[in-house]
């Protein structure tokens, strides 16, 4: 199945957040997605439901107590590839790389946009393809964030990584400059500038015409990349 077929209603996932109007207002935006969604605000609740089918585990993880950590090692335990999304007030160090330490998959900073969490879920949830290939000697590894070209691993920035991930679900769309300020950007301001020095950065490393300027909108990728 390509990723330019994904449908969302392929997707159900459990979202575990204190705030009841939060959890709605998420479950709300996921809906429109055609994301189906359950949602627990205690997280005692959560064994009764763990087994009930999800594509993606969305925690809401503060001091990582025991009862947190013993549920992110049950999921992890019984769904080793089912994808764990932690959100978090709490940015200590310590605490984000017990959070990866315990097997989850990404953290994202409180407040976050909807818009940012949903993408996410879509990436993690993908299907089985593996690989954004550019050319034969150039590809990226979706799961691992790295770039391979003739035969050698290439470095890529966090943004490079995140501009890249914007691709996975559509090859042939155009990320436009609000989406790169939500998402590679993290929701904080940056100016056209920043943007050009990404996409520069990001040209030198990649095959020519591998990325496309779509005039006051944004970018899209070349018509020979594809998935696979």
């Amino acid at each position: 199945m390509l990723l330019t077929n994904f449908k969302g209603e392929d997707i159900k996932v459990l979202i575990f957040e204190k705030s009841s109007s939060l959890s709605q207002s998420l479950k709300n935006e996921f809906v429109r997605e055609n994301i189906f969604v359950d949602y627990i605000v205690d997280l005692k609740n959560a064994m009764d439901i763990l087994f009930n089918g999800y594509c993606c585990f969305i925690l809401e993880i503060n001091f990582l107590s025991s009862l947190e950590i013993e549920i992110i090692k049950t999921i992890r335990n019984y769904f080793k590839h089912v994808p764990i999304i932690v959100t978090s007030n709490n940015n200590e160090l310590e605490k984000i790389k017990l959070i990866y330490e315990l097997g989850c998959n990404d953290y994202i900073k409180k407040p976050f946009f909807s818009y940012e969490l949903i993408q996410k879920v879509k990436i993690l949830c993908k299907s089985n393809q593996n690989f954004l290939l550019f050319t034969n000697d150039c590809k990226f590894n979706i799961e691992t964030r790295t770039l391979y070209c003739n035969n050698n691993s290439v470095f890529l920035s966090k943004k490079e990584f995140l501009f890249l991930e914007q691709f996975i679900l559509n090859t042939n769309r155009i990320v436009t400059y609000e989406e790169l300020e939500i998402y590679v950007w993290e929701g904080r301001i940056t100016n056209m500038n920043n943007i050009r020095a990404l996409i520069k950065r990001l040209r030198k490393k990649l095959p020519e015409e591998s990325i496309k300027i779509v005039t006051g909108v944004g970018y899209t990728l070349g018509e020979n990349v594809k998935l696979v």
